[in-house]
């Protein structure tokens, strides 16, 4: 069986976008292939743990910069484990020095979920390290066509080094039962309808900001799930719009009510302003729950998801007229939410789907391993 070593920030229970297709792909992996995480802990300590099936070493840091984790004992670990294959998912320059220092353990397969978009200066001391690393790679795996078109680096690499397989996830978990259905209609009763609903970390790139201001103009309520830096920016900034009693800062709540908190909602809301928002996977997730999108056209993998007039909406981010008039049009067209909201999960079924990520990334593994699936 191969022994296949996963590199990345976090793991769950960290609930961000990576981490969560990080979390859904190994416990699938795992009934193939021998699974191992190795991430970051959030203090010096390191612990050894088993979640859902999966082993997962947290090390200890000595601290973050440019909001990568230096983990010491990385080099080692590797070295220690023995794998067949390194997966490792960036951005993350520490991961790419740390296997470069062990020796180049196993082969490498690279995860690129985005380009460092914000720390140029940490990009132009990394770059020469970061080709390296590329050309290292026996396969680079990522989530849409985009994100080898926009980038600067895997855009000059041969096409054939890089393959697709789109974020998948489990639909079945979003089923709408009756329990759900009793959490959605209390969210709908304490937030108030019509109701548009943004999840997602409240930091610099998802464009928070931009869709509060939107709000002045959107007949409607407002569900923000999330935490970060700027929320109490964000809360200030809702006062000074005059829309603070429409806007519901409801923090992070559990996975159950999350999902209910899409079924809760008439229009999901991505209003994501930099390249950092990659892929967007809440996206799929509202798909899912048969809801239309309204995100934004950047040069990244969220208009490939999000299909504008098809499966939602999609506007020129930065822009808070033309995002208040895609989310009041899908709100006042209570047919036209519906017949987008049955495509987008018809899309969610057909290309965002967990169990074919999982054995689309194993024969990833097969070919770079050079083995058969009855060798496995």
């Amino acid at each position: 069986m191969l022994h296949v070593v996963h590199i990345g920030k976090y793991y769950w229970p960290y609930r961000r976008g990576i981490e969560t297709y990080l979390r859904v792909l190994c416990e699938r992996l795992t009934e193939a292939v021998d699974v191992d995480v190795v991430v970051a802990n959030e203090g010096m300590r390191t612990v050894r743990e088993e979640v859902n099936g999966v082993r997962v070493t947290r090390l200890g840091r000595l601290g973050e910069v440019a909001s990568t984790s230096l983990c010491t004992q990385l080099p080692l670990t590797l070295r220690r484990l023995r794998p067949d294959i390194v997966h490792v998912h960036l951005p993350n320059p520490w991961a790419e020095w740390s296997y470069l220092a062990a020796g180049a353990p196993g082969r490498l397969v690279v995860g690129f979920h985005s380009d460092i978009i914000r720390q140029k200066v940490l990009l132009r001391l990394h770059a020469p390290v970061h080709r390296l690393f590329l050309r290292r790679a026996a396969r680079i795996i990522v989530a849409t066509p985009r994100h080898i078109e926009y980038s600067p680096f895997l855009s000059q690499l041969p096409p054939e080094r890089c393959t697709v397989i789109p974020y998948g996830i489990d639909a079945k978990e979003f089923e709408l039962t009756r329990e759900m259905e009793r959490m959605a209609g209390g969210l709908r009763a304490q937030c108030g309808t019509p109701l548009v609903l943004f999840v997602g970390q409240l930091v610099y790139y998802k464009g928070v900001d931009v869709l509060i201001r939107a709000m002045r103009e959107v007949e409607g309520h407002l569900a923000i799930i999330g935490r970060g830096p700027l929320e109490q920016e964000l809360r200030r900034l809702a006062r000074e719009e005059c829309v603070e009693g429409r806007v519901h800062f409801l923090g992070y709540i559990e996975e159950g009510k999350l999902r209910a908190a899409y079924h809760a909602c008439d229009v999901f809301c991505l209003p994501s302003t930099q390249r950092s928002e990659a892929f967007g996977i809440v996206q799929v997730e509202a798909f899912a729950c048969g809801k239309p999108v309204v995100s934004t056209d950047l040069p990244s993998g969220v208009p490939w998801v999000n299909r504008d007039g098809e499966t939602g909406l999609i506007v020129p981010p930065g822009d808070s007229g033309a995002l208040a008039a895609a989310l009041q049009g899908l709100l006042n067209d209570e047919g036209l939410r519906r017949a987008m909201g049955a495509r987008a999960r018809a899309r969610a079924a057909e290309v965002f789907d967990a169990d074919r990520m999982a054995a689309q990334t194993l024969g990833v593994y097969q070919e770079v391993a050079g083995a058969t699936r009855g060798e496995l």
